[in-house]
C-alpha cells in the first residue's frame, strides 16, 4: 500500500481513535504499575535487624574454654574461640553473666553490675573481647538480671541499714515473731520453695525474694531503682554491647496489697505450703506496669541509638 494511502486510511476516526485508546491504556498501565511497584515497597517489611535473624551462640563462661589453666572458663577463652564460632555460621555470641557474683544460683546473684568477676578477668578483657567479637562482624549480647541483686550488693547493705534513698530499694514488709518463728506478711512462696519472705535482723524487717534468699528483689515501684538499672544499661552501651538478654523480667513487680495467692488445691493445710507449684501467682508475676518498665529499658537503648557515630 503506497505511503499516501495508508495515511489516508490512519488519519480516519475508525482507525485513529482505538489506537489512540490503547496508546492512553498502556500509559495509565505503566503508571498504574509504577504506583503499586512503590506502594508494594513502602508497606513492604522492612529488611530484618541484627537480633531477628542469624543463629546466636549461648556461652556459660565458667565452662567454656579455660584461657590460663586455673580450672575456670574465662573471657580470654571465648576470645580463643572466636574463629570456632564463626565457622559455625555465627551471628551473635550470647554470654551468660559474668558480673561479680556469689557462686549461687549460677552467678544470678550479682555483687556488682559494674564489675567483672575476677574468675572471668578483668575489664580490660571484657573491652578486648568486644573489639575481637565485633571485629569478626558478629554481635555481643549479655546477660542482665534486673529482678534481684546478691544480698552482698552495696545497695543492700545500705538499704538494711535505712541509709538515705536506698531505704526503700528493697521490698520490706514487718513481720511478726511466735514461739521463736517468723511470721511472713503471706503466704507468697519463693520458687525454689518456702517463704519468699526472710526476716534482716539488722533492719529488724523481712524483705522479699523470689528466689534465693541471698537474692533480695529490688522495689521496682521506686523511680530512683529504675533509673539506676538504666544507668548500667548505658554502662555497657558505652562498653560496645550490642543487646541485652533480661532474665526473669515477669518478676519485675509485685501487688501492692500483698493478699495471700490462691492455692492450687484448696483443702491443703495452710501451714504446709511450702512449693512453689503450690499456689496460682497472680500477685507476684506479670503484674500490671512491667510492660511500661521494660518499654523504659528499650526506650534507653534507642536513645544511645542516636548518638552520632553509634549503632545498637
Amino acid at each position: 500500500m503506497p505511503k499516501e494511502v495508508l495515511f489516508q486510511f490512519s488519519g480516519q476516526a475508525r482507525y485513529r481513535i482505538p489506537r489512540e485508546i490503547l496508546f492512553w491504556l498502556t500509559v495509565a498501565s505503566v503508571l498504574v504499575l509504577i504506583a503499586a511497584t512503590i506502594a508494594i515497597i513502602a508497606l513492604s517489611p522492612k529488611c530484618l535487624d541484627w537480633w531477628q535473624e542469624g543463629p546466636m551462640y549461648q556461652i556459660y563462661p565458667r565452662s567454656f574454654k579455660d584461657s590460663n589453666k586455673d580450672g575456670n572458663g574465662d573471657l580470654k577463652g571465648i576470645q580463643d574461640k572466636l574463629d570456632y564460632i564463626t565457622g559455625l555460621n555465627i551471628k551473635t555470641v550470647w554470654i551468660t553473666s559474668f558480673y561479680k557474683s556469689s557462686l549461687k544460683d549460677f552467678r544470678y546473684g550479682v555483687e556488682d553490675f559494674r564489675e567483672v568477676d575476677p574468675i572471668f578477668g578483668t575489664m580490660e578483657d571484657f573491652e578486648n573481647l568486644v573489639a575481637a567479637i565485633h571485629d569478626k562482624g558478629l554481635k555481643l549480647i549479655i546477660d542482665f538480671i534486673p529482678n534481684h541483686t546478691s544480698d552482698k550488693h552495696i545497695w543492700f547493705q545500705l538499704s538494711r541499714t535505712r541509709t538515705g534513698k536506698y531505704t526503700d530499694y528493697y521490698i520490706w514488709h514487718d513481720c511478726t515473731h511466735e514461739n521463736g518463728k517468723t511470721i511472713p506478711p503471706n503466704n507468697w512462696l519463693s520458687v525454689y520453695g518456702n517463704s519468699s519472705w526472710h526476716f534482716d535482723e539488722v533492719r529488724n524487717q523481712c524483705y522479699f525474694h523470689q528466689f534465693m534468699k541471698e537474692q533480695p528483689d529490688l522495689n521496682f515501684r521506686n523511680p530512683d531503682v529504675q533509673e539506676e538499672i538504666k544507668e548500667i544499661i548505658r554502662f555497657w552501651l558505652t562498653k560496645g554491647v550490642d543487646g541485652f538478654s533480661f532474665d526473669a523480667v515477669k518478676f519485675l513487680l509485685e501487688a501492692k496489697h500483698l493478699r495471700d495467692e490462691i492455692q492450687v488445691n484448696k483443702t491443703q493445710i495452710p501451714d504446709m505450703l511450702t512449693q512453689y507449684s503450690e499456689l496460682y501467682h497472680d500477685f507476684t508475676t506479670t503484674q500490671v506496669g512491667i510492660h511500661d518498665i521494660v518499654r523504659s529499658f528499650r526506650q534507653t537503648m534507642d536513645q544511645y541509638s542516636t548518638e552520632p557515630g553509634r549503632y545498637r
